[in-house]
């Protein structure tokens, strides 16, 4: 199907005269127009233009920008000025790509002296436009078939991770019908969490309109299932589940590769009132469906720990996470010992952070204070009013362990 796209957009290249890119409606690149020499120039003056392509996604600024100017609602082609404070330094022409009343995407023109004759005002007056936006209307139609087959084969993935056995059952036996070969190849199941719904972002009127990514973006990172799963996390967000082809379970780059692409979508993260960055995890690779619903568990618990410690992340693989193993698969009330929830107060971070330190350092003074920053015996003061507060005591290994476990858990709980 990328074949079909790319040639609609040469198709409409030459009716216009001009180089076509084609976006999803995240902005993720599905094909471009090719560039003569003059074109290339154009292409390297625009910086915005040059990021889509070499990136191919367009930032959330980019993004804003743009739809500000009413592309998701237009159902004519619009024009749209430069903005050198932007980076957008060409005007640009929008061919809004629609199916049945739903954006799913559009096809950008530098506004050059190419297209500077073409009228806007009476849309389809000129020829030229009718037949570009007829290949537009043709990209609608592809993107919108593609969008309802992943919306069945996200929807089958989502009831085999979330339902009781009977339900997962029968949602196994449909997916691998749906995924043929594929299902029995290799395969590893990557979260994205926090991730914004459709309805979140205001979609839900919109009927057949994809969740997740974007189709383009599915396919570019080599998904072959993906949906968001409501209420996931402890605070009742959702994530994102990708199930993605491996060459074999011990090469997980493709895995890798995608969820670098899905942490770029602008779903993933959580919005106002409290903005989080988002984070991945990926699952031991497995062959087949049968361990999907434990891979679940894995990646989302992954995708925890890198959001808790920054360090594991933006994409953490379950192997990779440590104690996280064990805590994230704790519920929350079982990680706030009692006697160290005086030390989680937020008056006392400092002696907490000076805590965790101390025991990622194994009980090492000296190697503890240098990572703080701090002398040794400011070290040992700190450490002197963490066991008045909690009533453990630090030369006991059994309190030592209870008081690290819970400063780790504790960080799963934070917004």
């Amino acid at each position: 199907m990328r074949g079909e796209y790319q040639q609609l957009v040469d198709d409409i290249s030459a009716a216009l005269g001009a180089p076509a890119t084609l976006e999803d409606r995240d902005f993720g690149l599905i094909a471009f127009g090719a560039h003569g020499s003059d074109d290339d120039l154009d292409l390297m003056m625009d910086p915005v233009r040059t990021r889509s392509i070499l990136q191919r996604r367009s930032t959330a600024a980019v993004r804003a920008w743009f739809e500000a100017f009413g592309i998701a609602r237009a159902q004519a082609p619009l024009r749209i000025p430069p903005d050198p404070a932007a980076g957008v330094f060409k005007g640009r022409i929008c061919l809004p790509v629609r199916h049945r009343g739903v954006v799913h995407g559009y096809v950008w023109l530098l506004d050059d002296e190419h297209l500077a004759g073409l009228d806007l005002s009476v849309p389809f007056a000129d020829p030229r436009l009718a037949q570009a936006m007829e290949s537009a209307a043709r990209i609608g139609a592809l993107l919108a078939a593609e969008a309802r087959a992943g919306a069945e084969l996200g929807e089958l993935l989502r009831e085999l991770l979330t339902a009781r056995p009977a339900g997962q059952e029968a949602a196994r036996g449909a997916l691998r019908e749906a995924l043929g070969t594929a299902a029995d190849g290799p395969l590893a199941l990557v979260a994205v969490a926090p991730w914004r719904t459709a309805a979140e972002d205001g979609e839900a009127d919109q009927p057949g309109a994809p969740d997740g990514a974007g189709s383009a973006l599915a396919a570019q990172s080599g998904v072959a299932a993906m949906c968001a799963v409501p209420e996931a996390l402890p605070d009742g967000g959702a994530a994102l589940a990708a199930l993605i082809r491996l060459r074999a379970t011990s090469s997980p780059a493709p895995a890798l590769a995608a969820a670098d692409r899905l942490l770029r979508s602008p779903r993933a993260g959580a919005g106002e009132p409290a903005p989080a960055q988002a984070a991945a995890g990926i699952a031991t690779p497995r062959k087949g469906l049968a361990e999907l619903p434990a891979a679940w568990t894995e990646a989302l618990g992954a995708a925890r720990a890198a959001v808790a410690e920054r360090r594991l992340g933006p994409v953490a693989q379950w192997a990779g996470i440590g104690p996280y193993r064990v805590l994230t698969g704790l519920a929350a009330e079982h990680t706030a010992d009692p006697a160290v929830l005086p030390l989680l107060a937020p008056a006392y971070t400092k002696l907490a952070r000076t805590a965790e330190v101390y025991l990622d350092c194994a009980g090492q003074a000296g190697r503890a204070a240098a990572a703080l920053g701090i002398h040794r015996q400011t070290l040992y003061y700190r450490l002197g009013r963490v066991e008045q507060l909690t009533g453990l005591d630090l030369d006991d290994g059994e309190d030592r362990l209870l008081l690290h476990m819970t400063l780790k858990g504790s960080r799963l709980q934070r917004p």
